[in-house]
Formats: C-alpha cells, sequence, structure tokens
C-alpha cells in the first residue's frame, strides 16, 4: 500500500512543479521558481522509489504521466485561465480512460 502513497506523492509533487515552472516566467521570479527545484526534487526521490515497489515501469510511468497531464490541465483551467476546446477535453478523457483501464483490467499493475 506504501507504494501507492509514494505514486500519489510524485504526481502531487510534479503537478506543483510544474505548475511552479509556468509561475516562475522562466525562472525570473524566485519563489515560484526556488519550488519547482524543490517540487521536482521531491517527486523524483518518490518516483524513483514507486519505481523500486513496482514490477513495471511501464505501469508507474503511465499512471504518474496520465494522472499529471489531467491534473495540470485542471490546474490550467481553473488557476492560469486556460481554455479547454473539444478535441482537449475527447483527449483528456482517453487519457484518463486508459489510466483506469490499465488499474481495473492489466496485471501489470503489482
Amino acid at each position: 500500500m506504501i507504494k501507492y502513497l509514494y505514486l500519489f506523492l510524485a504526481i502531487t509533487l510534479e503537478v506543483i512543479g510544474t505548475s511552479s515552472l509556468k509561475a516562475s516566467e522562466g525562472f525570473t521570479i524566485l519563489k515560484p521558481s526556488i519550488l519547482t527545484v524543490i517540487s521536482y526534487s521531491a517527486c523524483f526521490y518518490f518516483l524513483a522509489l514507486t519505481f523500486k515497489n513496482f514490477e513495471s515501469i511501464g505501469y508507474v510511468y503511465a499512471v504518474w504521466s496520465g494522472f499529471g497531464i489531467v491534473l495540470l490541465t485542471l490546474v490550467g483551467i481553473f488557476y492560469f485561465k486556460n481554455q479547454m476546446d473539444i478535441a482537449g477535453i475527447i483527449g483528456l478523457s482517453l487519457i484518463l480512460l486508459g489510466v483506469i483501464i490499465l488499474n481495473i483490467f492489466s496485471k501489470i499493475s503489482t
């Protein structure tokens, strides 16, 4: 069960790091720049622990990147006021559906 906590922390920290990277405006604003470096460092630490506890690198990376994409899109919409069109909604839905199918039906997640 701890491996899912590591994965959750890696996803959350990646979302924080990428959001901070956007807010840093090319590392020209100090506080979000520092938060970016700290978040990414912690993210990769927990991602490494996740890889250590799961057998399949593909499964971990699919879940990490899939949920990260969806969550970052939501951050973009609600915090950075980005727009989403129907193609984006369909694409993100397919990414999310892929991660759900992987978790429900695949045997590689153990």
